[in-house]
């Protein structure tokens, strides 16, 4: 079955309305899903003269909706583009998209940059859109973002707090929840067993208590419960090392300690390819890693990688999703 893809514009005074006009002009990418675009069409319009690229808006009847021959798939979200309203926009789309998730209606969601000070302006009660998405779909469950980047996974055991705080938010509960999610996505994007190798919170890994106990007293033996129920994962490795075994693909995934631990080793490796999936949701849900990129936006300068790669990683997961 041929997946289906709904794709949002993200925050409109962003590179998002012109990130899609050229996913849609690239090779392969409208022969690869049913593609349904959900955005104002002034939006999506302003992407195309912004990409130099032209496509027709196809209106459709969300009950049996089909790719048209010509043009592509197009669903009305009205929006507007100043700050706030950007923010209005991004929540009118995105809780549009979420209900032809729950619908039926489609498989997956790709979702251009949004920007979380705009949403904050227009009324997003969480601090990120991973969690307002959870809530809108009922998720109860442990949620975190996962970052991908040409094939390399990393998740993180903490995400969005101080680092003051990251120590003490580090527990046995906390490190297997991130195990477990990363394991069962990586499954679900077409990884039959993957390797999980999980990076140390101090400097080498503690050197055995000099520099620090956390290592002793949380993620070892967690670690070591984990592998005694045969789950795929060892550690804790020092983080200046861990993802050298993750370039070289000897692992799958790193599950790191906290945000920018993961974060910087991969944006190195590749910021303009690098995707984030919104993992925990009971579907599939990606976005490019990087920002709104407010200085280029309008320019025709974004690259579409990133988004392509979003893209692809959607389609993949829809296709071994369970």
């Amino acid at each position: 079955m041929t997946p289906r893809i709904g794709i949002i514009p993200g925050d409109p005074s962003g590179i998002g309305p012109e990130l899609i006009a050229k996913l849609m002009a690239a090779e392969g990418v409208r022969e690869a899903a049913e593609i349904l675009l959900i955005g104002d069409r002034c939006v999506l319009e302003q992407g195309m003269r912004q990409a130099g690229a032209e496509y027709a808006l196809v209106p459709v009847d969300l009950e049996d909706w089909r790719a048209p021959p010509e043009g592509i798939a197009w669903l009305e979200t009205e929006v507007a583009v100043e700050t706030e309203a950007s923010g209005r926009s991004v929540l009118a789309t995105m809780d549009r998209a979420l209900e032809l998730l729950q619908a039926g209606h489609i498989d997956g969601l790709v979702f251009a940059p949004f920007n979380k000070a705009a949403m904050h302006m227009a009324g997003l009660a969480h601090a990120d859109e991973l969690h307002h998405m959870g809530e809108r779909l009922g998720v109860t469950e442990y949620l975190s973002e996962l970052n991908v980047l040409d094939g390399i996974w990393t998740s993180r055991t903490t995400s969005h707090i101080a680092l003051r705080d990251v120590a003490d938010a580090i527990t046995p509960e906390r490190l297997e929840e991130a195990v477990v999610l990363i394991d069962r996505t990586l499954r679900r994007s077409g990884i039959a067993r993957p390797r999980i190798s999980v990076a140390a919170l101090n400097p080498h890994a503690g050197d055995g208590g000099n520099f620090g106990r956390e290592e002793i007293d949380v993620p070892r033996p967690a670690i070591e419960a984990m592998q005694k129920r045969q789950m795929p994962v060892d550690g804790p490795w020092p983080s200046d090392t861990v993802f050298l075994k993750l370039r070289d693909v000897e692992i799958d995934a790193v599950v790191t300690m906290y945000h920018d631990q993961g974060q910087i080793a991969l944006k190195l490796l590749g910021f303009e390819r690098g995707v984030t999936v919104q993992g925990g949701l009971p579907y599939p849900v990606t976005t490019p890693a990087h920002s709104t990129a407010f200085d280029i936006a309008g320019q025709g300068r974004a690259r579409v990688d990133a988004m392509r790669q979003a893209f692809d990683i959607a389609r993949d997961m829809v296709a071994n999703w369970q």
